[in-house]
């Protein structure tokens, strides 16, 4: 493949991927900052829209979503449109559970041992249970609780369980058809769009539900509690987005790997620069939107957005992924002027520690305000956002780079291992 090297494992290696990762993950740091200041680098009312684009960094979770989509539907991916090898479930569940859980325990334990220690006590226990199987995504008990980042690893290992029974299914629609991959690759993207309309389906009630809690369309209310836990949670399971990410892995590898790849990686270079204008442009559209529904107070960005007010809680999310799977499908199939800061080399290797970054960056940041900021810099924005970012490029990367090191790499390995001695079907 174009722009893919092979690991020592063997494994498929996109590098601007890993400069992407580090992009989601900066972008998740700097909106914990931004929130943490409390104050931005300009008047909200003078420029909304600016501060809507600094604000939006929460967004580089959706983009984390989009990634896994792409990343672990390649293999299934080759699998439906050229007829390869099935990838194994137990291999694929093996690496998952050696890539995620070491590192999120060894997290969580620590977290709790050093930072919120009363959930040692029995009356927090069960929501500690629900830490330690992933469902901490879905009640509000422990929602954002103990440390914020910690409901998107519940919603992507809940994918990470879904994905093979998705692409089995896939897989029974493709059995039936027998023709060229070109046909094949037309109707995997169709149930891609049944999965976002799925996903869009499931979003929409679940806010319904959220909105009317006393709702239960005659039905028992011990089911309807049971279903929002399992398929929607607090926030949802993104299910769009991880779509998305998937749409982009079918184009990415028929382009690559069919008989008219030539000319379909052509058309893709002649329009990745307008992917990407296309994708810049729709997220600095859902920045603005997302800055007015919790800014109201901006008149400009009131009178752009008050239609659109109504569909904010289901549709938002999915703007967003569109935006970054453009830019994800600009970079894949761009020039290497496009690819070229995202394959650099110091970008990538934020973007290898990026699990560990992600993890631990909020309950330092906060350690950080709560015992060694000088409080006469509170109302001082500029060297306060300073002072955090140095703590950030410090502490936070040596934290995640221990983490790596110690913790997740050693079980990358052993899953890599354990993949090269499996037995072919």
């Amino acid at each position: 493949m174009k722009n893919a090297v092979k690991s020592a494992n063997g494994k498929t290696v996109i590098p601007a991927l890993d400069g992407v990762r580090a992009v989601a993950t900066i972008a998740v740091i700097s909106f914990h900052i931004n929130g943490m200041v409390h104050n931005h680098f300009w008047d909200v009312h003078e420029n909304p829209l600016a501060t809507a684009v600094v604000t939006f960094g929460g967004s580089g979770v959706t983009l984390f979503f989009v990634l896994s989509g792409f990343l672990l539907f390649m293999p299934y991916a080759r699998a439906l449109l050229f007829e390869e090898r099935w990838p194994s479930m137990r291999r694929f569940y093996q690496r998952r559970a050696l890539r995620i859980i070491p590192g999120y325990y060894a997290a969580l334990c620590l977290m709790i041992l050093f930072f919120q220690r009363q959930y040692l006590q029995p009356d927090h226990w069960k929501e500690l249970a629900l830490f330690f199987t992933f469902f901490m995504d879905s009640v509000p008990e422990t929602w954002r609780k103990l440390n914020g980042p910690f409901w998107t690893l519940a919603v992507e290992w809940q994918f990470y369980m879904l994905l093979p029974f998705l692409a089995l299914a896939f897989a029974a629609i493709a059995r039936r058809i027998r023709s060229a991959p070109l046909h094949r690759f037309r109707v995997m993207l169709v149930c891609c769009g049944v999965l976002i309309v799925w996903g869009l389906f499931i979003r929409y009630v679940g806010v319904y539900l959220t909105q009317h809690p006393s709702e239960t369309f005659h039905l028992p209310s011990w089911l309807i509690a049971g279903a929002k836990f399992l398929l929607y949670g607090v926030q949802g399971k993104y299910l769009e987005n991880f779509a998305v990410g998937m749409i982009v892995s079918l184009c990415y590898v028929f382009a690559h790997d069919s008989f008219e790849c030539s000319v379909l990686l052509e058309r893709g270079r002649a329009t990745s620069w307008w992917l990407w204008a296309a994708g810049i442009l729709t997220l600095t559209f859902t920045a603005a939107w997302h800055f007015h529904m919790v800014e109201s107070n901006s008149t400009v960005l009131a009178t752009l957005f008050a239609p659109l007010a109504s569909v904010f809680e289901w549709l938002n999310e999915m703007v967003i992924a569109l935006g970054y799977g453009a830019c994800l499908a600009a970079i894949l199939f761009g020039e290497q002027r496009l690819q070229r800061p995202f394959s650099w080399q110091p970008v990538r290797w934020i973007g290898t520690i990026s699990y560990g970054l992600y993890m631990w960056h909020l309950p330092l940041l906060k350690f950080f305000r709560d015992t060694l900021l000088p409080p006469s810099l509170v109302t001082q924005v500029y060297p306060t956002y300073i002072y955090y970012w140095l703590w950030a490029a410090t502490v936070v990367v040596l934290v995640a780079t221990t983490s790596y090191l110690l913790v997740e790499k050693p079980w990358i390995r052993l899953g890599a291992k354990n993949s090269r001695n499996v037995r072919p079907a």
